[in-house]
């Protein structure tokens, strides 16, 4: 049996806890990952520990743990993006499960959880040939747009 905990600005992950689901991820988003520091910031953002004063972030944190042992088996972060209306009032940034745990519904049940605990509705970003985009269109997500993005070179 798994339980699933929910973590926002009002009630925050201790700082061991939140270094161990940014490792978690880290280690289970494998090659859709990203560095652990862009990880923690997208925490941080959603759990609105940010450095500068006058920024007001928000978002959720979602993790899953087995009920025997406590072990981080899924996370979710979901980051407020403050534009509702014209864009989702959230985005997706990470969502992954253990690789020794998938296909035991742990990340349908955290979609879920998360989408069920979002205030408004969820954008994400998914490769085209991440397994887990059977899984978002299930759950009712579309693709409408191709995204596409500048970077600046400096």
């Amino acid at each position: 049996m798994i339980k699933i905990q929910k973590y926002h600005p009002n009630e925050p992950l201790a700082n061991e806890m939140q270094k161990e689901v940014v490792n978690f991820l880290y280690k289970s988003l494998e090659q859709y990952g990203d560095p652990e520091d862009d990880i923690n910031k997208a925490v941080n953002y959603a759990l609105n520990k940010n450095e500068e004063e006058n920024k007001t972030t928000g978002g959720l944190v979602l993790t899953a743990r087995l009920e025997d042992n406590n072990q981080v088996v899924g996370a979710v972060v979901i980051n407020e993006t403050g534009m509702g209306g014209y864009i989702p009032e959230n985005i997706l940034v990470y969502i992954a499960t253990d690789p020794n745990q998938r296909g035991k519904g742990i990340g349908k049940k955290l979609m879920q959880e998360a989408l069920e605990s979002a205030k408004g509705d969820v954008a994400l970003h998914v490769e085209p040939d991440n397994p887990a985009k059977g899984l978002y269109e299930h759950l009712g997500f579309t693709n409408k747009y191709l995204e596409m993005r500048y970077k600046k070179t400096i």
